[in-house]
């Protein structure tokens, strides 16, 4: 059991594509569920191939605020049975015994109309007889404590959500990392967080699937986070030794940058004009690396270790203290990433696509293949020996 799942508000936004891709490079899932994806199909069908899915079933949008779609591999024999504005309910491996029932949910936005979304579920429950998962945003709670800042919650709309899960014989899956999946992000206001996505399923299942285990992941791009259903996960990558001084694109995004080259260029050095270039030149490429390494810094590792605060801020936020931080760092993440964008853009050498296009993922993967392509692992010499290393 290896699946996402996450509202994400929108595919139209590049940094939640961004994210999305992201999420898929490192957790691996076999099945997505999307909510809220507000594309087209055309636009979803170039997504699904972006992120090297074999099958996606998609339920059309019928405003700008809906539709739903749900991705999966051929190595997973999964058939869609129903579905609705709601739900994509499917069955995995039907006809055999080792069968069982996949459904992600979308619960009414609405409060007056929560209980047409209990309807669907009950009606789900009532059809057939699997072990059951079933995961989503049901934009609802079940007790009070699911939920900090804001107007108390209606015992009667919590009420009716748990009655509908006992009818459906589903118990909450409980999670790991942060309590709550959804924030108002009104930082300097009345700020807001519930636990509205979470993943619920029968005993069978429960008993199917023993290690598997609901994530709460971090998140900036959507104020839903994302969910990961899993049971276990592992993962390499390709890197190269040395590289030689590049001037970073990217740089150009810090006033700084100027400043470092205006230091070392209005020196007064002595020796003939072109002289007097090249040896500037070369002080310039090791002031410039200086800088990266002790006041620009490593952009991923920054991302990284900025994500990680992230998600210790929005614990703090989520007990009531520090708001401002959390905006602060979503911001931070947010400059980076497009640091991150300019950075794979440049490597990858693509003059047709402009860094404006913001394909990460597409820079990456060009990036890595020129690296392969450029790598020399040895030469023959001139009495026809093999020599290989640095020497």
């Amino acid at each position: 059991m290896n699946c996402l799942s996450w509202n994400c508000r929108g595919l139209g936004n590049h940094r939640r594509v961004r994210e999305l891709s992201d999420l898929v490079k490192a957790k691996g899932p076999r099945v997505i569920f999307l909510m809220e994806t507000r594309k087209k199909n055309s636009y979803l069908e170039r997504l699904r191939c972006r992120l090297k899915f074999d099958n996606m079933f998609i339920v059309p949008r019928r405003n700008l605020g809906s539709g739903l779609a749900l991705l999966w591999n051929n190595d997973l024999n999964l058939h869609i049975r129903t579905f609705s504005p709601r739900h994509i309910d499917a069955v995995v491996n039907p006809r055999i015994d080792d069968a069982w029932r996949f459904t992600g949910f979308y619960g009414a936005p609405e409060a007056a109309n929560r209980e047409d979304s209990w309807s669907v579920l009950r009606h789900l429950g009532s059809q057939f007889v699997l072990p059951w998962v079933c995961i989503g945003d049901f934009n609802e709670i079940t007790r009070v404590d699911e939920k900090s800042g804001g107007a108390i919650r209606p015992e009667k709309q919590m009420q009716d959500f748990r009655d509908c899960l006992d009818v459906c014989g589903l118990k909450d899956l409980g999670f790991s990392g942060l309590p709550f999946t959804w924030c108002n992000r009104r930082y300097n206001e009345a700020l807001v967080w519930v636990r509205l996505d979470r993943a619920v399923a029968t005993v069978d299942w429960i008993l199917k699937f023993p290690t598997a285990r609901l994530h709460h992941l971090p998140g900036s791009s959507s104020d839903h986070k994302p969910l990961w259903l899993v049971s276990d996960d592992l993962q390499t990558r390709f890197s190269r030794a040395k590289k030689p001084f590049r001037f970073e694109a990217m740089w150009l995004n810090d006033e700084r940058c100027e400043g470092v080259v205006h230091s070392v260029w209005d020196r007064n050095t002595g020796g003939d004009p072109v002289s007097k270039v090249m040896s500037k030149v070369e002080e310039c490429q090791i002031q410039l690396k200086l800088w990266d390494k002790n006041v620009f810094g490593n952009v991923l590792k920054a991302l990284a270790r900025n994500r990680k605060l992230l998600v210790i801020a929005e614990g703090d936020s989520m007990a009531g203290k520090n708001h401002a931080l959390v905006k602060l760092l979503s911001e931070e993440i947010s400059r980076l990433m497009e640091c991150e964008e300019r950075m794979w853009s440049q490597r990858s050498k693509t003059e047709w696509l402009r860094y404006g296009d913001q394909n990460t993922k597409y820079f990456h993967c060009r990036a890595t293949e020129r690296n392969k392509k450029n790598f020399i692992s040895g030469l023959e010499n001139a009495h026809g020996e093999w020599i290989e290393g640095e020497e």
